[in-house]
């Protein structure tokens, strides 16, 4: 008798707790005024939506408990609300204070951990998408140097840009793609960061020491390019297509990105590609040997829950660019190419034809890069703490084909393989805490 009603107790207790998975909703306003497209996110389960037309959210499936709830929106100060939530359905209504024009400090993870930029000790400039897009480039680093102050660049071709912070530069400038270092021949000015630019949701740029923080490759400062993360409805499948034309070397760029979410799982998929011919200036005209043909494809999957976050990413990188080196003619200024190994004389090189100036074509004589990476970041939450784990790895390949006799051989060929970890472990902020001495 005892042991039927200990299991007639546990089986009640396990029934409700089976039922106590509620419904959170609500209604949020502004000025007494329905207000759309608010987040409304319950910050310990890392789930989040957004309001409707008529001001409305609602959640499902919410485990009973106590929760901090908070709304946040553009033109609105946000507010956090705690709530208990023990019921069938639990209301929440809230009206945000409308911020016309002081708008909170923008919120970076240039450092350690996310923090706001006041309370940053490094200066850290945050570059958005649209600041990016609004500035006219042929790489990212260019539209990094137009809307950063302090930040240069050493360009070879239209297609290659090395970021300088105050002068310095190459190995003391570390670069970043989503946390991860960027491992790929960096020494050299011959070649440009192995990123897609239309696939960078914001850069951060930390003008600065940080070796402490990055190693000795961060001497100079620190360049974090962060790809784009969906935040939308649940279950539906967005995209984005983007292209560009740019007269001077008739560069074509496209780009196609679809994202979709189901539950708490983020996936998404982008593909692009360039191509232009010889770029022009007012002395020379069309400079033989700067035409390029680049291809990127890159694709993600992440997952939240109540205990942190995973994601998972994948990218490749591949350029074709030709090598520029400048003959020319003693008599007319034109540009000549060298069509042999042995014996060749500069001198009597012959004349690139004007048809093979201005085609998108690329000649014999050109370097290949190839980069691929593949990398999980993942967090895991314990109380105000978190331990923060980066794993990836990446192959960047190089070929110059420099023989005009053999094409397909490769003069020099370099294969780069690094493997890269992190472990971080954050402890809480105790920024506010006050002691007092007796």
């Amino acid at each position: 008798m005892k042991a039927f009603i200990l299991l007639s107790t546990f089986l009640f207790i396990g029934l409700v707790s089976r039922g106590q998975q509620t419904v959170l909703q609500g209604l949020v306003t502004s000025q007494n005024s329905p207000t759309e497209n608010i987040t409304v996110k319950i910050l310990s389960l890392n789930k989040a939506t957004k309001s409707n037309q008529s001001g409305a959210y609602h959640f499902n499936d919410i485990p009973s408990g106590s929760y901090d709830v908070l709304f946040s929106g553009v033109g609105h100060q946000n507010k956090k609300i705690k709530i208990t939530v023990n019921n069938d359905t639990t209301f929440l209504n809230v009206d945000l204070i409308s911020m016309e024009a002081n708008l909170k400090d923008v919120v970076i993870t240039g450092v350690n951990r996310a923090t706001e930029l006041r309370k940053s000790p490094v200066p850290i400039a945050v570059l958005a998408k649209k600041a990016m897009d609004q500035n006219v480039n042929t790489n990212l680093i260019e539209a990094i140097v137009k809307g950063v102050p302090g930040v240069t660049a050493v360009t070879t071709g239209p297609n290659v840009s090395k970021p300088f912070i105050r002068g310095l530069g190459y190995n003391r400038v570390l670069t970043l793609y989503d946390g991860l270092r960027q491992e790929g021949q960096q020494w050299g000015d011959e070649h440009g960061i192995e990123v897609d630019e239309y696939g960078i949701a914001r850069a951060e740029v930390v003008k600065g020491p940080a070796s402490l923080t990055y190693g000795s490759d961060a001497l100079a400062g620190v360049i974090n390019m962060i790809p784009y993360s969906p935040n939308f409805a649940n279950g539906k499948l967005k995209g984005d297509f983007t292209t560009n034309y740019q007269t001077n070397n008739g560069m074509i760029g496209s780009s196609l990105g679809l994202a979709f979410i189901k539950n708490d799982w983020k996936f998404t998929v982008r593909g692009t590609g360039k191509t232009a011919h010889n770029y022009e200036n007012k002395i020379d005209g069309l400079v033989y040997g700067t035409a390029f043909r680049e291809y990127n494809f890159s694709a993600s999957a992440r997952v939240d829950k109540h205990w942190g976050f995973s994601k998972t990413a994948v990218t490749y990188y591949d350029n074709l660019m030709e090598i520029p080196d400048g003959s020319r003619d003693s008599l007319s200024r034109k540009f000549t190419r060298q069509i042999l190994d042995d014996g060749d004389d500069i001198k009597k090189r012959p004349i690139v034809p004007d048809n093979e100036l201005n085609t998108y074509g690329i000649n014999p004589l050109h370097q290949h890069i190839q980069h691929y990476r593949f990398y999980n970041t993942s967090q895991f939450k314990f109380g105000n703490s978190d331990l923060n784990i980066l794993l990836g790895g990446q192959q960047s390949v190089r070929r110059e084909y420099n023989h005009p006799t053999v094409p397909q051989q490769a003069g020099l060929y370099v294969v780069l393989n690094t493997f890269n970890y992190d472990l971080k472990y954050n402890l809480p902020d105790f920024s506010g805490l006050k002691v007092q001495l007796v």
